[in-house]
């Protein structure tokens, strides 16, 4: 059961202090065991692509955490990041633009970056720990209009993570297209079972591999 979850796992290394030899180790370990993918910060990639050839795929983060550059500079780093070897993209929203209910301007970045994207996985971060109810339905049906792969809970950065009451939410307000990544303070398999049984499908956390590695 356990390496079944682990299928559904961004392993993940955001930390401002990474060095090379922390990421690598993310990469070896989500290689062994068998992860959906690393997602680690855009400065690594290059290195890191290179590193796993092929046999890992290379996700990052764009607009992160806070999510207020401009459209244009999140679609500048989603473009270097794929031409750098990533396969996956975790971007933010811009959270002030939703409060203004400037709900086009939501819409409008995040296809700007989808068709920056091409091919590649967008998973789109709405920090659920700052929006009310409102909020995050509003954003269920954006991302589900702007042809999005994922809705994200958290960046793991702000006041709050995941909640298995707002994968739930997400799960009933989302198009069927779109899938949902639920990350920050998934401590254990017990809590990742809980999630993916709410509907989330992939799981942005380091602690899962961390108990296995732990017990080995």
């Amino acid at each position: 059961m356990e390496k079944e979850i682990l299928r559904y796992v961004d392993h993940t290394l955001l930390s401002q202090t990474a060095t090379w030899n922390e990421i690598r180790e993310i990469l070896d370990d989500a290689m062994a065991y068998g992860t959906a993918s690393a997602c680690i910060p855009a400065s690594y990639v290059e290195q890191a692509a290179e590193y796993v050839e092929g046999r890992l795929p290379i996700c990052t983060v764009i607009g992160f955490p806070n999510g207020y550059s401009t459209k244009e500079a999140k679609v500048f780093e989603a473009e270097d990041a794929i031409r750098k070897g990533a396969s996956e993209i975790d971007m933010v929203i811009q959270i002030g633009f939703l409060k203004d209910q400037r709900y086009d301007a939501v819409e409008e970045e995040i296809r700007a970056v989808r068709e920056a994207c091409g091919d590649k996985i967008l998973k789109v971060i709405i920090e659920t720990c700052l929006l009310t109810q409102e909020e995050k339905i509003r954003m269920c049906q954006i991302v589900t209009r702007a042809g999005a792969d994922y809705i994200k809970t958290s960046t793991g950065f702000s006041t709050a993570g995941a909640t298995v009451a707002d994968v739930e939410l997400m799960k009933a307000h989302i198009g069927e297209n779109v899938k949902i990544k639920a990350a920050g303070g998934i401590a254990s398999f017990a809590d990742a079972e809980e999630f993916i049984r709410a509907g989330a499908e992939r799981l942005g956390t380091s602690r899962l591999v961390k108990i296995l590695k732990t017990h080995a």
